[in-house]
């Protein structure tokens, strides 16, 4: 199974990017291609809630969730991504600190289900890289603009 890796730094702690993704309201602000967020289960990011939303363009978007399967604060995320009739992926975030105020997140994606598990192309791997890398850069502004008001 290929799996698509992507790492991006960003100028603060982890803390600070784990509160945007402890936010599921936030989710379609930094994930490319998730276009509404209908729902997000109370006590989110617990393993088993979930973040409802419509994925890709209107008039095509897909209703569908993106289920915690694990989560340690301020280090890791786990998640289900449902695009049925497409399949359903996982992402994995990893944070790492570097240093007192930068993080290092490693984003794993892989799709185990469906008919996206067998699109493997080049192509399709500097489509999604480029997709991750700036799911993360916006990721990186949200935590970066989060700590600023917070000073």
């Amino acid at each position: 199974m290929r799996v698509a890796r992507t790492e991006y730094m960003i100028n603060t702690t982890p803390d600070q990017v784990f509160a945007v993704l402890a936010d599921g309201w936030t989710y379609s602000d930094w994930v490319v291609g998730t276009a509404h967020i209908r729902n997000v289960d109370p006590d989110y990011p617990t393993p088993g809630t979930a973040i409802h939303h419509k994925a890709g363009p209107w008039p095509m978007s897909v209703r569908d969730s993106t289920v915690v399967i694990d989560c340690e604060q301020d280090r890791m995320l786990l998640l289900r991504v449902g695009l049925w009739p497409l399949g359903e992926g996982r992402v994995h975030l990893a944070l790492t600190p570097v240093g007192d105020s930068a993080t290092r997140v490693t984003l794993v994606e892989y799709f185990p289900e469906g008919p996206l598990r067998w699109l493997h192309t080049k192509v399709n791997d500097v489509a999604l890289h480029w997709r991750n890398k700036e799911s993360l850069r916006r990721l990186a502004d949200l935590a970066t603009r989060r700590e600023a008001v917070c000073r």
